[in-house]
């Protein structure tokens, strides 16, 4: 099962990916894994980092890939024979580290590549992205980009998710369902 939450900042997504994932955990008795793709890059990056890490649980296991997704999720399918939920948090800084680290590369490949891992995957993933799209054009050319890619890595996701909730205010909103 691939459950997409979008939303704005401040929206809620995090919290409501959170309360999924731990009430899932709850009635499987799985484990969960925390996926963290932020890097802190300044001081208010490390302060959002650390609220994070005291809105989970502290039993939950902790994976940092700011940049290698599709291929840590392929290692959780060898991994165990029950393999964890993860709650990757945030696919939408994921693709900025590769905007940053990797600007030259084929982006239609690389959200394919992604969408296959979470196509192949046999464990329950929820994926918190930010809806960039909704605002205001942005006028320098390398910030348009990243709200171009932004948009077509959440519809690709979009596309290969079972599930897909919008949150705006703390409220969700399903925008697909099994």
């Amino acid at each position: 099962m691939l459950h997409l939450i979008l939303g704005g900042a401040r929206s809620g997504k995090s919290n409501f990916g959170l309360q999924q994932a731990l009430a899932l955990s709850q009635q499987t008795s799985r484990n969960v894994t925390y996926v963290a793709t932020a890097t802190a890059t300044d001081a208010e990056m490390s302060a959002r980092i650390a609220r994070h890490q005291q809105e989970r649980p502290r039993h939950w296991n902790l994976a940092e890939v700011p940049l290698d997704l599709p291929e840590f999720i392929m290692q959780q399918n060898t991994a165990a024979n029950t393999p964890p939920i993860l709650l990757i948090d945030c696919l939408t800084l994921w693709l900025n580290n590769h905007l940053y680290h990797r600007p030259k590369q084929d982006f239609k490949l690389l959200f394919n590549t992604l969408t296959q891992a979470l196509s192949a995957s046999n464990t329950n993933i929820f994926i918190i992205a930010n809806e960039v799209g909704l605002g205001i054009i942005p006028m320098g050319e390398l910030t348009r980009q990243f709200v171009d890619q932004a948009g077509w890595l959440n519809q690709a996701v979009a596309r290969t998710a079972d599930n897909v909730t919008f949150v705006a205010a703390g409220l969700p909103m399903p925008l697909k369902r099994p």
